[in-house]
């Protein structure tokens, strides 16, 4: 066995990792780069230690190497350039990225890579567009190669002096080629299992790439009310509208909506997409309470039908179809039936499901979804779809995530790509229930035979969400390492976000452009990886 395939890389999370990254630190950054007092313990305690999240690489229970992120401010930068922000692009979610350090002995230049592996993907799951960091002077042309953007004097003292530099998403993205190794950067198209962006079908890369046209033109009213009412038609939803956004902007929306309602609520949580709702409905200071079950588990339906017993409590439902972190699908004809009996509203979040299996958004009073995942589009454009006439509320909603608002002005408030609202109708055009059937088939033939090569599949068959199957790594296995490892072997899979490096858990999505043979050829690497 190679030394590389000995590296384990994750992010820290016990004491005796925190105790050697302490170490290292000392002996980086005081005795091989001398920027603190040397001390008799020879251990230095980073300043923002408590902020930082630490991605190691680790040999056994030896530490090799490490690098740390923060979003939160003040950053360190911020101590050394007192009006940072200025120097940086607007309207961004910065993270700042530090102590990249690397034990001597395994300077051989795999220990970067696999550590910027799992550093990009959990940046990205954060929200990050943006990173800052001190560049050590000498390398920077190595920087600027890589994508950064000096800015500001240069900070530090003799001999060792650092350059402020900042990355932006869209920068990395370009230069994704020099972020690989070499042997990856020359290898084929990798296939695409992640849960967005999706792989795209030709005929949507087509669509997307004409001549822009105003959203004001008939041309793009004409494809607007197409888009619409394929989307109303596939979902049995009355009414819906089209948003330039995520799908967190379609949740804000929502969110919105309930506040306009001036009543106590229901958050059904069954993971991290469930957990999410309610930091929606905090954020909007709605009132409500939460039905909370275990991770990979359903929503248990007869406890929330005894709450929505209790006399003139709860005036909403809101809850995840799809619970996308674990893969888990939320009965919705039940969900619809319990909230009818009890005329209580129901809010769904349906963003992974729709495009992905039947959804029946009929007498659903809102619900969320998005471009970029089932639907086959690029990502950009969210939906709500809603049963009911909402009026602009212009004293209590903000003008962007007033559902009156759009619903009053035909669905064009505000400006919306033509190029992505052409592409999303492409891909809507061809959607048929046969791909539905499919893909229904595949997620439980790819449960099926993971189950059969040893692998823990989260979520009982029975409550299976088509197309998301979330596999608990044993402790043998390391899920950065393992989709390091399937990366390189060409398949990207879900394993970056802080919900699965928490969990050891990676994710296999058949949201986009697949083939069977392509889920033969990941069930093979997979199985070289299973000890």
């Amino acid at each position: 066995m190679n030394e590389q395939s000995q590296l384990t890389f994750r992010i820290a999370k016990e004491g005796w990792e925190f105790e050697q990254i302490h170490r290292l630190n000392y002996k980086t950054f005081v005795e091989e780069l001398p920027q603190h007092e040397p001390s008799p313990e020879r251990r230095l305690v980073d300043q923002f230690h408590t902020q930082n999240t630490y991605v190691v690489c680790l040999k056994g229970r030896e530490l090799a190497g490490m690098i740390a992120i923060c979003g939160q401010r003040p950053f360190s930068l911020d101590q050394k350039l007192p009006h940072l922000d200025s120097s940086l692009p607007p309207a961004r979610r910065a993270c700042e990225i530090r102590l990249l350090a690397v034990d001597r002995k395994y300077r051989h230049g795999q220990i970067f890579w696999g550590l910027l592996e799992l550093l990009v993907p959990y940046a990205r799951g954060q929200g990050y567009n943006l990173a800052v960091i001190s560049g050590n002077a000498r390398h920077e042309k190595l920087y600027r190669y890589l994508g950064f953007t000096p800015f500001g004097p240069r900070v530090g003292k003799a001999p060792v002096q650092f350059q402020p530099m900042y990355l932006t998403l869209e920068t990395l993205e370009e230069r994704a080629a020099a972020f690989l190794p070499p042997r990856l950067s020359a290898a084929r198209e990798p296939v695409s299992f992640l849960p967005g962006p999706v792989s795209i079908h030709p005929s949507v890369r087509q669509a997307l790439s004409g001549e822009p046209i105003s959203h004001r033109s008939t041309e793009f009213h004409s494809d607007l009310q197409a888009t619409k009412e394929l989307l109303c038609e596939l979902t049995s939803a009355r009414n819906v509208e089209v948003l330039a956004g995520s799908g967190t902007l379609a949740n804000d929306v929502i969110a919105a909506q309930l506040s306009l309602l001036r009543q106590p609520g229901l958050i059904l949580v069954n993971g991290e997409f469930g957990r999410r709702l309610v930091d929606h409905g905090t954020r909007f200071g709605l009132s409500f309470e939460t039905a909370a079950t275990n991770w990979g588990e359903a929503s248990d339906l007869d406890a929330v039908r005894q709450l929505l017993d209790r006399p003139n409590e709860i005036g909403w439902l809101w809850a995840a179809h799809c619970e996308t972190s674990t893969g888990v699908l939320n009965d919705l004809a039940r969900l619809k039936r319990i909230c009818a009996e009890h005329e209580v509203p129901l809010c769904l979040d349906c963003i992974s499901s729709i495009g992905m299996t039947p959804v029946n958004l009929g007498g659903v009073h809102l619900a969320s979804g998005v471009s970029g995942k089932g639907l086959g589009s690029y990502p950009g454009l969210s939906m709500v779809f809603y049963d009911h006439s909402p009026v602009p509320a212009p004293e209590r909603v903000p003008r962007y995530l007033d559902l009156g608002y759009y619903a009053a002005c035909k669905g064009v408030p505000f400006t919306i790509s033509s190029n992505q609202l052409h592409a999303l109708l492409v891909a809507l055009q061809r959607l048929n229930h046969k791909q539905l059937d499919i893909l229904a088939e595949d997620t439980i033939w790819l449960r099926t035979a993971l189950q059969g090569e040893g692998f823990t599949v989260v979520g009982a068959d029975a409550n299976a969400a088509p197309g998301v199957v979330t596999i608990a790594l044993p402790r043998g296995l390391n899920s950065g390492s393992v989709g390091g490892e399937l990366r390189e072997a060409g398949y990207l899979l879900s394993f970056g976000s802080e919900y699965l490096i928490e969990r050891n858990w990676i994710q296999i999505c058949l949201m986009g452009e697949y083939s069977r043979q392509s889920l033969l050829g990941v069930l093979a690497e997979l199985r070289k990886l299973n000890p």
